[in-house]
């Protein structure tokens, strides 16, 4: 089952964006995880995440696709929050970043968004360029105000 697309699709009707969804073991139960962002770009509040979890639960009991107990937690990004997008790289641009590719793994400030690709400004002066897609990426740090 591809739980994104799933989460995508229910709560994309209500404004959000589903980063990341994924069923995990927990003891003898498992948890299904859904990080969402609003597509308004306005910080995720608490009413979000219980509209969300809410909506989200009734669909996944309605379709009744995970056999046993599991439990659904819904999160904003947080301060780790993962970069997949252009739109994501330019909202966060001038701010160090992880990042995890085949080329190595590193931490950088995100340079230059180009629409297949970014820059990343090391500590080093180096810039290294990744094609979207190729490596993840998650903020190192968080903006002084939401973006």
């Amino acid at each position: 089952m591809d739980w994104q697309q799933l989460a995508q699709e229910v709560l994309g009707r209500l404004g959000y964006d589903v980063l990341e969804a994924s069923l995990r073991p927990a003891g003898k139960s498992r948890v299904l995880l859904v990080r969402i962002e609003r597509t308004d770009e306005v910080p995720v509040s608490v009413a979000d995440l219980e509209r969300a979890s809410h909506t989200l639960g009734d669909e996944l009991d309605r379709r009744d696709l995970i056999e046993g107990a599991y439990r659904l937690e819904v999160e904003s990004p947080g301060p780790e929050r993962p970069l997949f997008t252009v739109r994501h790289f330019e909202r966060f641009m001038g701010l160090k970043v992880k990042v995890k590719s085949e080329q190595g793994n590193f931490t950088g400030r995100v340079q230059t968004v180009h629409p297949d690709r970014v820059d990343f400004l090391l500590d080093s002066g180096e810039t290294k360029s990744l094609e979207l897609g190729s490596f993840k990426a998650n903020l190192a740090e968080w903006p002084d105000t939401p973006r």
